[in-house]
């Protein structure tokens, strides 16, 4: 069985895959033993060979999580891999293969639609792609984890946090954990059913956005060439507590939307059909566009796949983050 999991919202895509591997621990290994997980970056068509073929010694089955195979250099591996995968998959439908592989991707459809090897993936039959909600679809999310974690919001409330955050799953979570923990330790009058009820003045004092409007300052002083301002914006923000791990979230994100505004902006397309193509608030995109025409195209994309690297960096321990932003800051 192969299973294809990708696309612009990694929150829902990472869930579902933490939701693969408990059930595969708990019906099928629960030691894991039989459970492999690979870097595709990396990876070289052997490791993926012997991971698939090797018998598991406890296990009826194994389980191979592949992640992120699109980033490896080796081209070649792509086209090897996709003959396996389909020998291996006449070999599934005749009962020889009952390994269960899975590949993760944070790729969209449209980067990778014309590869062969992602046009298979694709067309399994549980290909799924996860596009980053609309803010209609990520308040309805909100009310919906809200209440799994004993929360209640109105429609109103939860539409007011998405305007802040739009549909970035990850931040809406850490701001919902946020609020339901506030309202906690006020000790807050329980609901019916033992909800506590978040209101709009809990989301107007604690959710107008800190860590963005830090952000989108840093990120106007960075175009308008103030590099001092842009490290002391920094400075502050590393030094008042905030996560590394979720500033340099907060900054990818934000390059990733200028690039994208960017793009369009060169196309001459207007701001009515910019907000209606990557979803944005009209509040978020008035910043990006302003931001985004202080940029070269080419200068934004150098930026983001810096970020990138920087990112992958920083996760594997091998990239210090307040230097590589510093130095990332002067160049340019």
């Amino acid at each position: 069985m192969i299973i294809f999991l990708y696309g612009s919202d990694t929150y829902r895509s990472r869930e579902k895959l933490r939701e693969l591997k408990d059930k595969f621990k708990k019906d099928v290994d629960p030691g894991g033993s039989s459970l492999v997980e690979l870097s595709g970056e990396q990876v070289v068509l052997s490791d993926i060979f012997k991971a698939i073929s090797s018998p598991s010694l406890f296990a009826r089955k194994r389980m191979i999580i592949i992640e992120n195979i699109f980033l490896n250099k080796n081209k070649s591996l792509l086209t090897d891999l996709l003959v396996y995968l389909k020998d291996m998959d006449d070999k599934s439908e005749s009962g020889k293969n009952e390994n269960i592989i899975i590949f993760w991707e944070d790729i969209d459809e449209k980067e990778k639609a014309k590869n062969p090897l992602f046009k298979f993936l694709n067309a399994q039959k549980y290909a799924q792609n996860f596009k980053t909600f609309s803010n209609t679809q990520a308040s309805a999310w909100v009310r919906s984890e809200a209440k799994k974690r004993g929360a209640d919001l109105k429609s109103q409330v939860a539409f007011g946090l998405t305007s802040l955050f739009g549909g970035d799953l990850w931040t809406l979570n850490n701001e919902l954990n946020k609020l339901i923990n506030f309202k906690r330790a006020q000790k807050a009058e329980l609901l019916e059913g033992g909800l506590v009820e978040i209101g709009e003045d809990d989301v107007k004092e604690l959710s107008r956005g800190r860590a963005d409007a830090n952000i989108f300052a840093f990120i106007d002083a960075l175009s308008n060439k103030n590099k001092p301002l842009a490290l002391e914006l920094m400075e502050n923000e590393i030094e008042s507590g905030a996560v590394d791990i979720y500033l340099i979230f907060m900054i990818i994100r934000q390059f990733r939307i200028l690039l994208q505004v960017k793009e369009m902006q060169d196309n001459g397309d207007s701001s009515k059909k910019i907000i209606s193509n990557l979803k944005l608030h009209p509040f978020v995109l008035k910043k990006a566009e302003a931001q985004a025409r202080r940029f070269e195209l080419e200068d934004l994309k150098k930026i983001f796949s810096e970020l990138v690297l920087m990112d992958r960096g920083f996760k594997t321990g091998k990239t210090d983050f307040k230097t590589a932003l510093s130095l990332l800051v002067m160049k340019y």
